[in-house]
């Protein structure tokens, strides 16, 4: 494929906002992570929440789109000048010429979930203020910020569980081969919400912890929440050094089951393989992976055995999910920045975090997050060469996984330019 240069990029999840906020605590291996308050939900899980989003306030002019979900969006785009960056874009490109392709999972439903309890006791009528179209439906994220941006370009929502806004990356991708457009917004949203938190605990997928990729006592997730957007664009005629670009992108759809991966990670590894075919690079090219890593039993073995079985056991790899949480449809954005963040600064983030958050409940004791401390081992029947400690080291190349439910599965390679 013909790279494409990621101009500008930010992400907002429990682990900061912008980019200086989220480098600072992916050197320090501080988690976001924290217990999840009686008012939200009556569950022993940690979650990873960002701070202020209900106090964010939408324009006027675009109050038929509020919602945590949309709150979020704007918090986001209003770090490390993102907002500035793509009107800069549409100014110089065109408003038609500027699509946007976002993905997510839940989108607004906490606005829905809100709506039914307030439903008329006598008649059952929903509330007369409740908009689904602009709160809750899939595409309410795209259309909020193509609206609040002014784009005319073509706008989608990507809604394929944990791999949503990995796989926007080649929606956008294929709209600028076409000629359709010559630049993009693309990232993905997704806020806490009851269906998300319930929902999993039915499945006994949330840990009682925070939970620890990789490890051998690992027995569940965390779910987090972020917003995390990058303006890609076609190259210019020269790059600046260092710049980042998207130089592959591989995605698979394996179908084993509705909710396990293929217990080998056949999908996991055709969507890698893909990535490095469409990159033109060989698996011994890739410096760093950040794992899916969602930190059930189930999940990281069968990835782990993909990985092995494409890159050996030698290739760093991580997983940053102990220290966002698993943040849904917005976990591929997120953790696409953070793979951005790992070229230019030359750090691959450890997978086990040291500190955390002195608000609320504050920090878990060592008895309830072995993760937290030194010892956590990682599960010796996986045999990669996952770190635990962060590693300052150039890097040219990493790999980027993202598998939702299903068997949906999306990679992406990032490079740093020569």
């Amino acid at each position: 494929m013909r790279p494409l240069l990621l101009s500008h990029f930010t992400a907002t999840s429990a682990i900061g906002r912008g980019l200086d906020a989220s480098l600072d605590a992916l050197r320090r291996q501080a988690s976001g992570l924290m217990p999840c308050p009686a008012g939200l939900a009556d569950l022993q899980t940690y979650i990873g929440m960002v701070a202020g989003v209900d106090q964010q306030r939408l324009p006027s002019a675009l109050h038929a789109y509020d919602s945590r979900n949309n709150r979020l969006a704007l918090l986001g785009l209003q770090q490390d000048g993102f907002s500035e960056a793509v009107k800069q874009a549409a100014a110089r490109l065109g408003p038609a010429r500027v699509g946007v392709f976002l993905g997510t999972s839940t989108s607004g439903i906490l606005e829905t979930e809100r709506a039914y309890r307030q439903r008329d006791p006598h008649s059952g009528a929903l509330p007369g203020g409740f908009n689904y179209q602009g709160s809750h439906s899939n595409f309410a994220v795209a259309d909020f910020v193509r609206r609040y941006f002014g784009l005319g370009g073509p706008a989608q929502v990507v809604s394929t569980a944990c791999s949503s806004s990995a796989k926007v990356f080649g929606a956008a991708r294929r709209m600028i081969e076409a000629g359709w457009i010559d630049a993009a917004v693309v990232g993905g949203v997704d806020s806490l919400c009851l269906t998300a938190l319930y929902g999993f605990n039915s499945l006994e997928l949330l840990s009682s912890r925070p939970c620890s990729p990789y490890d051998s006592q690992r027995d569940g997730i965390s779910i987090g929440e972020a917003a995390a957007f990058m303006l890609i664009e076609r190259l210019p005629d020269s790059l600046d050094a260092g710049a980042i670009v998207l130089s592959g992108f591989g995605e698979s759809s394996d179908a084993y089951h509705m909710s396990s991966p293929h217990p080998e990670g056949r999908g996991a590894s055709q969507a890698m393989s893909a990535a490095l075919a469409s990159a033109g690079l060989p698996a011994d090219a890739i410096d760093y992976i950040n794992l899916h890593g969602t930190a059930t039993p189930s999940n990281d073995r069968a990835e782990g055995r993909a990985v092995e079985g494409l890159f050996g056991a030698g290739t760093p790899c991580s997983s940053t999910k102990g220290a966002s949480g698993h943040t849904l449809g917005a976990a591929g954005g997120l953790e696409a920045v953070i793979c951005a963040l790992a070229l230019r600064h030359g750090l691959m983030p450890g997978g086990a975090q040291r500190s955390w958050p002195q608000a609320g409940d504050g920090p878990p004791d060592a008895a309830a997050a072995p993760m937290a401390r030194n010892e956590r081992i990682t599960d010796p029947d996986i045999q990669l060469n996952y770190l635990l400690d962060n590693i300052q080291h150039p890097l040219q190349h990493v790999l980027s996984n993202s598998f939702g439910f299903g068997g949906s599965n999306c990679c992406l390679i990032l490079s740093r330019a020569n």
